[in-house]
């Protein structure tokens, strides 16, 4: 048996659309099950993300508090936003991000992992970029407004962020998955086995 996700779509013999956003949608399929049968499926549709695990020289990662409406939450999260167009290169927009949210720049990047947040209701999928060698960007930072207005920044011990995890503290779906793939790999094969930064992304498929 191999232990890998494969691709594979089965037969739709119907589709709507019956909500349709600024960024995501929400899809119903009507999908033909293996038995013959046709079950009904509605799923959000939305265009990707890219996270950043930023690791500083003290072995620190840089973390953001943030309000989360649905979930009623300030939450700490790793750098993150959405892939805004479509084929977009994920290393631009983790750069981009890692810019935007917390000033910062990195000269090291790679991939940590690549995961599907919620695939039975959502499409949506995210790589999460390991950014090491870090710096403050130059030039004036950039301005935000809304949610991100409230935004506090801090730099955190990797294994205290584990703890946080694990304790049931923390529930940022990049940070959680981050921060466990990162302290994977440390105790594992090391940082250097890690895909380099312009990996191929089936999932959401970019040009280099």
């Amino acid at each position: 048996m191999q232990l890998q996700d494969t691709p594979e779509e089965w037969r739709v013999v119907a589709t709507t659309t019956p909500f349709e956003g600024n960024k995501t949608s929400v899809r119903t399929d009507d999908v033909v099950m293996p038995d013959g049968t046709v079950a009904r499926r509605d799923y959000q549709v939305h265009p990707g993300s890219v996270a950043v695990l930023a690791l500083d020289g003290a072995g620190r990662v840089l973390v953001l508090r943030q309000y989360r409406h649905p979930v009623r939450h300030k939450l700490w999260e790793i750098p993150a936003g959405l892939l805004d167009v479509p084929g977009e290169n994920p290393l631009h927009a983790a750069q981009r991000e890692l810019y935007e949210e917390a000033h910062v720049k990195a000269e090291d990047w790679r991939v940590l992992t690549d995961v599907y947040t919620t695939p039975g209701g959502c499409d949506e999928a995210v790589r999460i970029f390991l950014a090491r060698d870090l710096s403050e960007a130059e030039g004036e930072r950039f301005e935000v407004s809304e949610e991100e207005a409230d935004m506090e920044l801090a730099r955190v011990p990797l294994d205290e962020l584990v703890r946080g995890v694990l304790a049931g503290e923390l529930h940022n779906n990049c940070l959680v998955v981050g921060v466990l793939a990162l302290t994977a790999a440390q105790a594992g094969p090391g940082l250097e086995s890690l895909r380099p930064a312009e990996a191929p992304w089936p999932a959401r498929p970019f040009e280099k």
